[in-house]
């Protein structure tokens, strides 16, 4: 195999980007041979876009078992993203999925079963982490640079969105059509870079709005709050009804702290840990003596089209994933337990009760305005609308 041959299911705003990244001629080891809508003219505008030797197809299940592809790329509603790929598993196929890994992680965590059987590749369009400012903290948080974490902020309120917006797709913004808001829409990177860098929380209590600033049912304002095995807190505030809105994320260690805003990394280092400081300074009101670092930040971040090259590489060098698919549930576990603590009014701890989340979804899935049912939940939803 010299390159991999993708299909993309689901022709919406994020399946057409990821037909202009395949013609950008900036993917080196992958081609698009197929492409699947239920959507007629999507179909039909996104097979002009791909060019002459693309075949279309209206059903996934076909695309699937056509035998045109060596992987799937999954630009569905959320719901869809285990499903598609567990049926790509079974047909032996590399499965590379857009975020979230999907809506509840009891589904999900069949999906990661699913891909450790196949043996293929399973990536995630986790694709901030290609980003050259995060990728550099990581590097100071792993190395033992900014010591023992302490505390993290995330504030990202800069979604903002309209009612429009949320009025372009029957599905969009309802628990049975796309199964949550903001935290599933906008923030699956956030979520996922927050465990990337920090790992998991132990425990979570939240505040979630519902409705708040929009004539939807799922939530569009968030506040958490976290709690770390080590005794570290963390806080992470988002909505889509702010504007101007903010994105700054904040981590303090032992040595030091790093902020990231407006694409540029600030890092603070303290020539001494805090933790020894405070216990031997002679003063009052003494502080460590700190330094204004400059770190270098190499290249820039090449988004979906560095995922998909490191893919692709992974399919055929087998070098490892920058972003394994079944890393994907760490976010969503952080997402659903968002939604856990705000409903039941306390806070909940992890391992996350998978079955009682799911089954409050369930409830709020009967009572949704959109009438069709996801397929995870015994139905079929309508993938039409912008995505």
């Amino acid at each position: 195999m010299e390159k991999v041959r993708f299909g993309i299911i689901g022709i919406g705003n994020m399946g057409t980007g990821h037909i202009h990244n395949f013609n950008s001629g900036r993917i080196r080891e992958a081609v698009i041979t197929a492409l699947c809508d239920i959507d007629p003219a999507r179909l039909e505008a996104g097979l002009k876009l791909a060019g002459e030797g693309v075949q279309g197809f209206d059903k996934a299940e076909d695309l699937i078992h056509s035998g045109l592809v060596d992987a799937i790329l999954i630009a569905t509603p959320h719901y869809f993203h285990p499903v598609y790929a567990i049926e790509g598993f079974a047909a032996g196929l590399n499965v590379l999925s857009e975020k979230p890994a999907g809506v509840y992680t009891k589904q999900v965590r069949q999906m990661n079963e699913a891909a450790a059987r196949s043996g293929k590749v399973f990536g995630l369009m986790f694709n901030q982490r290609t980003n050259p400012l995060y990728q550099k903290v990581k590097d100071l948080i792993s190395s033992g640079e900014l010591g023992e974490l302490r505390r993290v902020n995330w504030i990202i309120t800069d979604w903002f969105r309209t009612q429009s917006y949320y009025d372009s797709g029957s599905w969009r913004a309802t628990w049975a059509g796309e199964g949550g808001g903001v935290l599933l829409n906008q923030d699956p990177h956030q979520l996922d870079l927050l465990q990337w860098l920090c790992g998991m929380p132990s425990k979570v209590r939240a505040f979630c709005a519902y409705g708040k600033y929009h004539d939807i049912e799922v939530e569009d304002d968030v506040t958490a709050y976290l709690e770390y095995p080590n005794g570290a807190t963390g806080v992470f505030v988002t909505t889509t009804g702010d504007a101007p809105g903010t994105n700054r994320l904040e981590i303090t260690g032992d040595l030091g702290k790093v902020v990231i805003e407006n694409d540029r990394l600030q890092y603070i280092r303290n020539r001494e840990k805090v933790s020894d400081f405070l216990k031997s300074a002679k003063g009052g009101f003494d502080r460590p003596e700190a330094w204004n670092v400059d770190i270098p930040i190499y290249g820039e971040a090449p988004h979906h089209v560095g995922i998909v090259n490191d893919f692709a590489s992974a399919v055929l060098h087998g070098t490892p994933l920058l972003a394994p698919g079944e890393e994907g549930i760490n976010g969503l576990t952080i997402s659903n337990a968002i939604h856990l603590s705000s409903w039941l009014d306390k806070t909940v701890e992890l391992p996350l009760d998978e079955d009682l989340f799911y089954s409050l979804l369930k409830e709020r899935i009967k009572t949704s305005r959109y009438k069709e049912k996801p397929a995870a939940a015994g139905g079929v939803a309508d993938l039409s609308g912008t995505y």
